[in-house]
């Protein structure tokens, strides 16, 4: 399980290092993608095959699952740890995420997400005050956290 949040930097290369705590799940290549928020989701190439088969599954006759598969597949590239622990992020993901400098690297269970930093403030800052209703919304009394 992926969790935490670390601040890496991204080189003028495009190289950014994953963190210590996620290179083993994820493996040595893994897959990088396009995320919801402008951000990038990253696979293990594990979770990767599951997510394709559920994207597989959506009807294609269904507008919503053709974009969705376009924007989601299209910006999928295999990446390979270098020996540094470092990752090379080609330049549509770097602009589509907004990636500049200073980035945040975080857990979500199971995938890893790359944020600009910038990005990744604006939505903690806005998002942190309605947790409470987040929380009531997703969660029944049968559900604890």
């Amino acid at each position: 399980m992926f969790i935490g949040e670390y601040h890496h930097t991204i080189d003028e290369k495009g190289r950014i290092i994953i963190p210590n705590k996620f290179r083993d799940e994820l493996g040595s290549k893994f897959i990088v993608t396009r995320g919801i928020e402008n951000c990038l989701f990253v696979y293990s190439i594990e979770n990767w095959e599951k997510i394709v088969t559920k994207l597989n599954s959506l009807p294609f006759t269904k507008k919503d699952a053709r974009n969705f598969n376009r924007f989601f597949m299209s910006g999928a590239t295999l990446v390979e740890l270098d020996k540094q622990g470092r990752i090379n992020i080609n330049s549509p993901l770097i602009n589509y995420a907004g990636l500049n400098k200073n980035c945040v690297i975080i857990g979500t269970g199971d995938r890893v997400e790359i944020w600009s930093l910038e990005a990744w403030d604006n939505y903690f800052n806005s998002t942190k005050e309605n947790m409470s209703d987040i929380a009531e919304n997703l969660f029944n009394e049968s559900v604890s956290l």
